[in-house]
């Protein structure tokens, strides 16, 4: 191209808008499935990119992270890679439906009917504080549709954000985790860890969110502090001589406890164990038993079990054979009907005093009653401790007795597990450290994994239920669909064999109405992106996939149960590398999260600062490195813009020199610029390949400032002056090393490169050739010493109170007699860029300007 194409002032502004245009029209990003198929999977790079969930706002982290990728991607394509880059959106879960919740004002009821003219009583609003029973409730399919409008108008905004950050992302290779496609995959992957019996049913103790009403599985929980306080209550021993206190932070569920537990070597409770007490207020006698869990340092060194009051009373209830009595309904109240051990009256007259009241209120009576017969040893003791919460909820988790859905995940399969911890190891993680936390995790699982939901806008679980003589389930009647009819909806749908008029009734059937967990579709979209199910030659030209880049704190979530997923259906790793981006934190070092109302939204902060800005702020950081941000003053961004700008001029200023037809670069001076700069290339390029970006970044950036600052103001002289025998030299040089850094700096200064590049090359420069060694034979040490001549010529000059642009008469320079040949080389330019007549050297063991002789002013 000409340098017509070149603007007068070289903006950002805008960049963004007209490349992302001509990326789109151009199809720049757009896998090319000929070539890919012509190369084989060898000459493919597939990234299994993570879906953000599409229930909200992004926020600066995905910024962050999402460019670590992109930046790959980018060095990977112009490394002549066939590139399969998708983008899905998890669309499905607890997150959207809460959301369309708020912002509708409006919740699921199941037995309400389809209304096709509903209009939602708010649109567009937030609703926070509505209250659920403030919500209009609505049907099923009236609450899905709402999901699947809201998802969508959701959907659209993250992709102009992604646009505008300039990810290379190929747009028609989109996924959502509700489509019909996803459902199909994900009910078809089930229905094969069904048959192999890797999927399977149980009743038992589920944590479970009262605000949700659901289900809740281990990777989805995280400790919060909580105020609690302990209550010392006196159990009566059964023969009569006398009480055995305990201390508890649920004296709410002292009706549903089963027995007591101390240490097998506490010398305390020895001589109680094999008898047996009666609970104060309901009279029921339960065990004293030995189990290696009890702390003997804690409270009073013997608990209470109860049905179920935190994880470990599920393991000592399972481990020691005792009975279940809930007392805790799905709603988080006490439920009606006690015990049938409470048998007394005057027991039963205090389970009626809780039944039906919240958790906090059933507490409190409780805690009224044993005061009052002098069961309570006295005050309560206050104190703090962590409490389970599903991760997206307010409310503490309660424990209630569901059947399930489960996949056996290694937790009770030690073979399983080994197979899922060999096969990290097979993965190239980055940084390598993270391994440790997958493994740990691995290690560390209690039970297999719980991938049903009670609720509503998800995959729904492809089976159905025949039903008894007396219309109820039988569950060892599991009805599962053909492959072909999938996706199916069991709630609709109907099994083979059957008509309509059979559901609900005798002989019939019944449809499963849970949903699969949000994880349970999102570890498979490797699958879901690479066409596993539709399109068997594509999934062989991306699978394995390449990389996995995601968060550390969706190790125990995503990637495990991807890897999960993949070992289970092809008994291998689902990528060859795991790229794990920190966390960014605000200025007090606090990881940003909207529940600790902290997280920046990033539209802004794009628009301000311009998108190249901020991907320079990502990039700079290394994988698994936590960045601080700090909206206020982000001066890694200002520096990142400051730098792209100068890219702009700076190529605006190499290009306005001429380069004569057939050039060659016969000055050592420049012959040494390029060898240096080939020096970058091979470390830049190193650094990429190993997934360190920030590294490349920082010995481009580094080349490009010292090229800026010293070279061009030492060669543009002679570059500009064509009757200079060392003209054409210095211009090839400049193109050169012009072309070289826009391509080095290409992955992570997307816009300013491509606008720079477009001014004398066809096409994009993310397709051009990533640069290789210029096969310069130069010195490096060469622009080294002139450089540092150049820093003492104008050290002098600041110290003498001249300007830069004050001739001088004569400069005597210091070095070793090595340096000194070198400068010699150079000399041209140093007198050009110093406007100095004479330079004289002096033998010395460190470089300096000794003497400098201001040339006379004219007045």
């Amino acid at each position: 191209m000409s340098d017509a194409h070149i603007p007068d002032k070289p903006a950002l502004e805008g960049l963004e808008s007209k490349w992302d245009a001509a990326w789109t029209a151009q199809g720049t990003y757009a896998f090319d499935r000929i070539r890919a198929a012509e190369v084989g999977r060898d000459g493919v790079f597939s990234v299994d990119t993570p879906p953000p969930t599409a229930s909200g706002s992004l926020h600066i982290g995905h910024v962050f992270s999402y460019t670590h990728t992109d930046v790959k991607v980018r060095f990977e394509r112009m490394r002549g890679k066939t590139v399969f880059y998708p983008m899905g959106w998890d669309d499905n879960g607890l997150p959207t439906e809460r959301r369309v919740q708020n912002y509708y004002g409006v919740r699921c009821d199941t037995t309400l009917s389809y209304d096709e003219d509903f209009t939602p009583p708010f649109e567009g609003g937030d609703n926070k504080s509505s209250r659920a029973a403030d919500q209009v409730p609505i049907s099923r399919r009236n609450f899905i549709e709402l999901c699947e409008r809201l998802t969508v108008e959701d959907e659209k905004h993250f992709e102009d954000l992604w646009r505008s950050l300039g990810l290379s992302v190929d747009w028609t290779q989109t996924y959502r985790t509700i489509s019909d496609d996803t459902m199909r995959t994900s009910q078809r992957a089930f229905l094969q860890n069904l048959e192999r019996g890797e999927a399977y049913q149980a009743m038992a103790p589920t944590l479970w969110d009262i605000d949700f009403r659901s289900a809740i599985a281990q990777a989805e929980l995280e400790d919060r502090d909580q105020p609690a306080a302990y209550h010392r209550i006196a159990f009566h021993k059964s023969d009569g001589s006398g009480d055995v206190h305990i201390e508890t932070t649920r004296p709410e569920l002292l009706a549903a406890c089963v027995a007591l537990v101390a240490h097998p070597d506490d010398e305390r409770y020895l001589p109680l164990f094999g008898t047996t007490v009666r609970t104060p207020l309901f009279d029921v006698e339960v065990p004293v038993l030995p189990h290696p869990l009890a702390q003997k340092d804690k409270g009073s060194g013997i608990a209470m079990i109860c049905t179920f009051g935190d994880v470990t009373d599920i393991i000592w209830w399972r481990e020691l054979d005792l009975p279940n009595r809930t007392i805790l309904g799905k709603d988080g109240r006490i439920i009606a009907d006690a015990p049938d051990v409470i048998a007394t009256e005057s027991a039963k007259s205090a389970y009626a005093q809780i039944a039906g009241k919240t958790v906090f209120s059933a507490k409190k009576e409780v805690v009224e009653m044993l005061r009052a017969c002098g069961e309570l040893d006295g005050d309560p003791k206050p104190f703090t401790h962590a409490v389970k919460f599903f991760e997206k909820g307010d409310r503490p988790l309660e424990i209630v007795s569901t059947r399930q859905w489960y996949l056996r995940n290694g937790a009770r399969d030690e073979d399983l597990r080994d197979k899922l911890i060999a096969l990290g190891r097979e993965v190239s993680w980055h940084p390598d450290f993270m391994r440790v936390r997958y493994e740990n995790w691995t290690n560390g699982l209690t039970g297999d994994w719980l991938v049903s939901r009670q609720r509503f806008f998800g995959v729904p679980i492809p089976v159905w239920y025949g039903l008894d003589e007396n219309a109820e389930r039988d569950y060892s009647r599991v009805l599962t669909p053909d492959l072909a009819s999938l996706p199916v909806d069991p709630t609709t749908d109907v099994p083979s064999g059957f008509t309509e008029d059979q559901r609900g009734v005798a002989g019939g059937f019944e449809g499963e109405g849970d949903i699969f967990d949000t994880w349970a579709t999102s570890s498979l979209t490797p699958q879901l992106a690479g066409g596993w199910d539709r399109d068997p030659q594509l999934w062989d030209l991306v699978a394995p996939f390449d990389v996995r880049p995601q968060g550390q704190d969706i190790i125990r979530t995503w990637l495990f149960s991807t890897m999960l997923r993949s070992a289970l259906e092809d008994g291998r790793a689902p990528w060859r590398d795991a790229s794990i981006s920190g966390f960014i934190v605000d200025p007090d070092r606090k990881k940003m999260s909207k529940s600790k109302g902290n997280v920046v939204t990033p539209a802004d902060i794009l628009v301000q600062h311009g998108s190249d800005a901020v991907r320079y702020w990502a990039a700079s950081s290394r994988l698994g490195t936590d960045a601080a941000f700090d909206p206020q003053n982000p001066t890694q961004i200002k520096i990142g813009r400051r730098l792209a700008i100068k890219i702009l001029n700076a190529a605006k200023f190499v290009l306005s020199f001429p380069v004569p037809e057939g050039a060659e670069v016969t000055h050592s001076l420049d012959a040494s610029m390029l060898t240096t700069l080939d020096r970058v290339v091979g470390e830049a390029t190193k650094a990429l390949e190993a997934f360190d970006h920030a590294r490349a970044l920082e010995a481009t950036e580094s080349f490009f400032w010292t090229f800026c600052d010293d070279y061009l103001e030492l060669v543009k002289e002679r570059a500009y002056d064509r009757s200079d025998v060392g003209q054409a030299s210095a211009a090839l040089a400049l193109r050169t090393a012009l072309s070289t850094m826009l391509r080095l700096f290409a992955p992570v200064l997307s816009f300013a490169t491509e606008e720079s590049w477009s001014w004398f090359n066809e096409g994009s420069i993310h397709t051009a050739e990533w640069p290789k060694s210029s096969g310069t034979d130069g010195d490096p040490a060469i622009l080294i010493a002139v450089g540092e001549a150049l820093i003492g010529i104008r050290r002098a000059k600041t110290e003498a109170k001249a300007s830069q642009k004050t001739p001088v008469s004569s400069v005597t320079i210091a070095a070793t007699e090595e340096v000194i040949a070198r400068l010699r080389t150079a000399e041209g330019d140093l007198k050009a860029v110093g406007r100095i007549a004479e330079i004289h050297y002096a033998i010395a063991d460190a470089t300096a300007v000794t003497e400098i002789e201001l040339a006379p002013q004219e007045v």
